[in-house]
Parts: C-alpha cells; sequence; structure tokens
C-alpha cells in the first residue's frame, strides 16, 4: 500500500515516521523544505516522552507523482481548497483520505473529493514542532499507547477498509473505530476548542491553562459552550479516550462545575506540556486555524441562537495577535478572563 503523509509536521512526523518501520511505501510531504531535506538526510527524530530516530521518505507536494492508496490529510484548514484540490490529482478510484484535521472539515472535503474517498478520524495526541527534521511527543506514552487515534465511515457503518486503516495506524498508537464519527469529531473539537484555545489565547501550554483557577474555568466554561451548540445541532458527543464529556454541561446554577473543574486537571494532565499548533502558529507569524476551532462554535452558536461569549473572547484574542503578529501573554490576556467570569 502506498500511503501519502500530506502535512508533515509536528503530529505528521510522528505519524509518518513510525508508520515507516512497518510499511516501505511511505512518503512525508511537506512544504517546507529544509524539514523535507533534514528528514531524508537525519531521518525523524521524535523526542519527548518517545526517543527515537527512524529512517524516511520525505518530498514536496511539488515532487509528488502517481497515486496514493492512502492519503492521511494533517494539513491545516486554511488551506484545504489548495491543497486537496492538488491532492485529487494523485488519487484513484479506490484511494482513500483519512482527514486528520482538527475541527469539522469532512463536509468541505466531501464536495470536493467526493464521499467515497472520505474517511474521518480524530488525533488524540498532541506535539511539537521543534526544528527541521525533529518533532516532540508531549503525551505520556501510556496514553499514546492506548488512545492516540479514532477514526469512522462518514454514514458509520464498520467496513473492511476503515479495520485495514486501523492496522495501519496501530503501528503508530491505540486506534478505534467508531461508527458515530461526527460524535467523535465534535468531542476532538471539544478538546481544542477548551485546551487549544485557551493555550493559544494566553501563550501557555495545556498545563498552564488547567493549573490556574480563571484558566481552568474558562476551559470548563467553553466546553460547556461547545456542547450546548453541538447538542442544539443534533450532535450526539462520543466517548473521548473513555471519557464521558458530558460532564462539562454545566447547569445553570453551575452546581456541576467543582466536578468538572477537577475532572478537567485529571483528564487533560497527560497533555500538560503540549502547546497548542494556533499558538505555534502565532509564534511563527502564520494564520491560524481559529476560524475552524473557536470560530466554528461561536460561528453556529449565532445561527443557533445560543451564546457563545468565551469562545467569542477567545477568538477576539487570538484575531488580535494575528493582526498584531504578536504573541500574547499568560498575564495580559487572563485578565479578560477573570473579567469575563465576574460578570
Amino acid at each position: 500500500m502506498r500511503i501519502g503523509i500530506m502535512g508533515a509536521g509536528s503530529l505528521g512526523t510522528i505519524i509518518g515516521a513510525l508508520i515507516s518501520k512497518g510499511n516501505d511505501e511511505v512518503e512525508l510531504i511537506d512544504v517546507y523544505e529544509d524539514h523535507v531535506k533534514a528528514l531524508n538526510e537525519h531521518g525523524a527524530m521524535i523526542t519527548g516522552t518517545m526517543k527515537e530516530t527512524i529512517p524516511v521518505k520525505a518530498i514536496t507536494p511539488k515532487e509528488m507523482s502517481g497515486t496514493y492508496d492512502l492519503v492521511l490529510l494533517l494539513t491545516k484548514q486554511v488551506f484545504n481548497e489548495e491543497v486537496v484540490t492538488n491532492l485529487k490529482n494523485y488519487l484513484q478510484n479506490d484511494s482513500i483520505v483519512l482527514s486528520l484535521q482538527n475541527g469539522v472539515p469532512e463536509e468541505s472535503l466531501v464536495s470536493i473529493l467526493g464521499k467515497n474517498h472520505v474517511i474521518g478520524g480524530s488525533v488524540e495526541f498532541g506535539a511539537t514542532f521543534k526544528e527541521p527534521g525533529v518533532s516532540e511527543l508531549t503525551t505520556a506514552t501510556e496514553a499514546f499507547k492506548s488512545n492516540a487515534f479514532q477514526i469512522g465511515e462518514l454514514d458509520g457503518s464498520v467496513t473492511d477498509r476503515v479495520q485495514k486503516i486501523k492496522e495501519i495506524l496501530d503501528l503508530v498508537g491505540g486506534t478505534h473505530v467508531t461508527d458515530n464519527l461526527i460524535g467523535t469529531k465534535w468531542s476532538k473539537l471539544l478538546v481544542n476548542v477548551a485546551l487549544s484555545g485557551m493555550s493559544a489565547a494566553l501563550g501557555c501550554t495545556f498545563g498552564d491553562v488547567i493549573k490556574d483557577e480563571v484558566g481552568v474555568y474558562s476551559a470548563v466554561s467553553l466546553a460547556d459552550e461547545t456542547i450546548r451548540v453541538g447538542e442544539a445541532a443534533g450532535v450526539s458527543f462520543a466517548l473521548l479516550a473513555g471519557f464521558d464529556l458530558s460532564i462539562f454541561k454545566l447547569a445553570e446554577d453551575e452546581s456541576n462545575l467543582p466536578t468538572a473543574i477537577g475532572f478537567a486537571r485529571k483528564a487533560f494532565e497527560p497533555q500538560a506540556l503540549l502547546r497548542a499548533s494556533m499558538l505555534q502558529d502565532l509564534e511563527k507569524q502564520r494564520k491560524t486555524e481559529i476560524d475552524y476551532i473557536n470560530g466554528f462554535v461561536a460561528t453556529k452558536g449565532k445561527e443557533l441562537g445560543i451564546a457563545t461569549p468565551y469562545n467569542d473572547l477567545v477568538v477576539s484574542l487570538v484575531k488580535k495577535a494575528e493582526d498584531e503578529k504578536s504573541v500574547p501573554t499568560f498575564e495580559e490576556n487572563i485578565c479578560h478572563f477573570k473579567e469575563l467570569k465576574n460578570k
């Protein structure tokens, strides 16, 4: 099976490297030429909670040729129109594109590629790009081995092809097939909204968010808003890494708040070292995926008549940093969340 890793950033480098150990026909595809060169010359170096250097084959998109049996899509949604339209040229009739992007991009992917080519999934571990050829795994090893991915057909059926993809991804970490893909994607979205959104807005790690009283309160409030918007849209949230996310659904009197905060601190502790990819984008003065994460919830909330003040604030702060080409600071921006909390 010929496999392409489209977007060999922090996650794609680790995924592509570990799959390469069990498959000779794997290409890591990325626009960053220095990174491609380093991967080819020195291999993919994984640091952090795993330490291993693995020989890989890396190319730039302009070097793509032939067709792929399976493409793992890990590029950012902001580039989808260009990337996915170009990708069509390298697919055959039974080729599969597994979306491992943040957010809920499947509908837009189907409109470009056709439903038969698309399978959805979520990545449930974190990584940080350190330098060309080097990616740091930031998730605890035990969590990574047991829960690395959830994947599924768009219609919820469990097919032979999704089982075959599971076998490939098991080379990386624990992979689970779901019959509730939309619920799975929204559950992953909830984590990105709550933790990645706060990490980007505050310029800090996930651990910094959950150990701060205002930070963790805001993260739980973001999760609550996501659940309310999702349920109003007809979504049934799936278990994520075995956790029932309904615990973040707060009553009007917030009586469930202490339990939700305690749960958040325990559940997300394995991700404490992670810095959101959106924060990494701000540090590199790149456009973030905020419109597809917190902005997606805020926009959907407006459509459904549900207030999303915490998501609105995160979007505002991240877009301000984008416009100013600056990196948020915890001390400055936590004050905005404190003001919102005290309203």
